[in-house]
Order: C-alpha cells, then structure tokens, then sequence
C-alpha cells in the first residue's frame, strides 16, 4: 500500500490524485460524488495551498507530527 507524508500542500495533493487514480475514478467523477466544483479539486491536487492548509502543516511539524496517507493498491469500495 502506497503511503505519502503529507508535508506541504503539495503532498497532499499528490495524495488526493493518487487515490483518486487508484480508484479508478476521474476529477469529475470524484467531484460528483462530493458535490464539490471539479476546479477546486484540480487546484487541490495541483498542490494549491489555503491559508488554513499553510497554517495547520505548519504547526504539525514544529510538533514534530506528520500526516500519511496510505493510498489503496486497487479500486474497490471504501468502506
């Protein structure tokens, strides 16, 4: 299973499209499915921060945290 450390929005991105990608799902289809604009989550995935996102990984790593995303292997339902 495939894991990314998220330390900038950039990683998370990353993590966003991988996922995406291992599920078989395109930008629209997962934008659909949240009823979010297939734009905002072209900009996540391009690693395009928010003041908010900056912010909070920024404090997780002068904690010394880290945020891993373990990114499924094969599509497949979620739950």
């Amino acid at each position: 299973m495939p894991r990314v450390i998220v330390r900038r929005p950039q990683d998370l991105g990353l993590a966003v499209a991988t996922a995406r990608a291992a599920r078989g799902l395109t930008q629209q289809e997962l934008a659909d499915s949240l009823s979010i604009d297939r734009t905002y989550l072209a900009r996540l995935e391009s690693g395009l921060s928010t003041v908010l996102l900056e912010r909070s990984l920024r404090l997780l790593r002068r904690l010394g945290a880290e945020i891993i995303v373990q990114i499924p292997d094969t599509a497949g339902d979620p739950d």
